[in-house]
């Protein structure tokens, strides 16, 4: 089985979050006919793995036996060193059922507020799987190290985005412009790795 990414090829991006998909899109160039699990009308599964790579893995097999297409699943978040790595695979719980990462963000900052910290380190992790039906998978994982800043700046991107300073930056991610963040993220990260994976 050739385990590549053909471009033009049709892929299924295993997300209902539409800012996610847009960005993975971005990542790789445009060059492939992205659907996403809304498009499909497919559920998303429970996330039972205790790490990244494994819930990527996870999604991206359900989704590629559901619909019968090549799958690429994300599965990333917030790490807070000060919180022992919370909310970490949980951060999008951390979000509630209404996906309210302002209230995510909010709690981030009363945990360490609780325990008396002013320790700001955190870090992103996105752990990418591409997964074919009834076939093989690729998982690879991407991080980038960075700061807290409180309150939240920046209304781009995404989640935890406008609290997250990456190394060597002033800026939020959620302050960047969206193709400089792409350049630089966790996510870049670990498409690099896809790319040197995938991708011819």
């Amino acid at each position: 089985m050739n385990l590549k990414l053909i471009k033009g090829m049709r892929l299924l991006v295993a997300t209902h979050n539409p800012g996610k998909a847009v960005e993975i899109a971005a990542l790789l160039d445009g060059n492939y006919d992205v659907v996403t699990m809304s498009d499909q009308n497919l559920p998303e599964p429970d996330e039972t793995e205790t790490t990244f790579c494994g819930n990527a893995l996870l999604k991206a097999r359900h989704a590629a036996e559901a619909s019968g297409l090549v799958a690429l699943a994300d599965d990333s978040g917030l790490s807070v060193r000060a919180l022992d790595g919370a909310p970490g695979i949980f951060s999008a719980r951390w979000a509630g059922p209404e996906k309210d990462f302002s209230h995510a963000m909010a709690k981030v900052e009363q945990r360490l507020e609780e325990i008396g910290s002013d320790d700001r380190a955190a870090w992103f992790t996105s752990a990418l799987a591409v997964a074919w039906p009834q076939g093989p998978a690729v998982v690879v994982e991407g991080l980038v190290d960075g700061t807290l800043t409180f309150p939240p700046r920046g209304d781009r991107g995404f989640g935890y985005d406008p609290i997250f300073v990456p190394q060597g930056h002033d800026q939020t991610f959620g302050e960047m412009e969206p193709a400089f963040k792409d350049g630089i993220s966790h996510r870049a990260r670990a498409f690099d790795l896809l790319k040197d994976a995938l991708i011819d």
